[in-house]
């Protein structure tokens, strides 16, 4: 399986600084576009009879540099979002990763020295649910009843465009929205997120 469905989201508020995001980054880098795209649909190739027959509104990618480039910004923004909350890469309870392709995930946590116990993979389960795959992650995370008050998470994905980003947190249940994950009913819509 490549490609799974689904969807999620996290609904934030503000808290008291010191917890809840921690930190965050966000980079892109348009040069390197060709490396993950759709060629066709957007305003600078309107759809049409032509971009349709020539498969223009299919992903196009190249693994290889795709491999390389999304490991080595993945390892360094979830470098730079540790140093900026101040934390450091052992205090980092979890991992979630975007969930794309296990050679990228393997690679980063082996860069970043983030053991099996540390890493969130559900990539097995579910293929590659795109941006949903870290909301579907945080959510199975807290319903699996391993997160503790205090814990730090961290979160990073990779994406097309190029873009890339990573959060660090500080989970507090008591933060959390009423309807949280260990109280929720399977399947309903919980603070973390939600897998369809």
């Amino acid at each position: 399986m490549l490609f799974g469905d689904g969807a999620g989201a996290a609904i934030l508020r503000p808290c008291d600084p010191g917890h809840g995001i921690l930190a965050s980054r966000l980079r892109s880098d348009g040069t390197q576009g060709h490396v993950l795209e759709i060629p066709a649909g957007g305003s600078r190739m309107p759809a049409s009879h032509a971009t349709v027959d020539a498969r223009g509104h299919f992903i196009k990618m190249k693994g290889n540099e795709l491999f390389k480039f999304s490991v080595r910004a993945m390892e360094t923004v979830t470098r730079q979002a540790v140093e900026d909350a101040g934390v450091s890469l052992e205090q980092v309870r979890f991992l979630v990763p975007h969930q794309a392709n296990l050679r990228i995930i393997s690679a980063v946590a082996e860069r970043l020295g983030v053991g099996e116990d540390r890493l969130v993979l559900n990539i097995d389960r579910f293929g590659n649910t795109s941006a949903a795959s870290i909301p579907i992650s945080l959510d199975e995370l807290l319903r699996s009843g391993r997160v503790m008050p205090g814990d730090i998470i961290g979160l990073v994905a990779f994406g097309g465009g190029v873009t890339w980003g990573a959060i660090v947190l500080e989970w507090d249940p008591a933060l959390a929205h009423p309807l949280s994950a260990s109280r929720a009913a399977p399947g309903a819509t919980v603070t973390a997120g939600n897998r369809s």
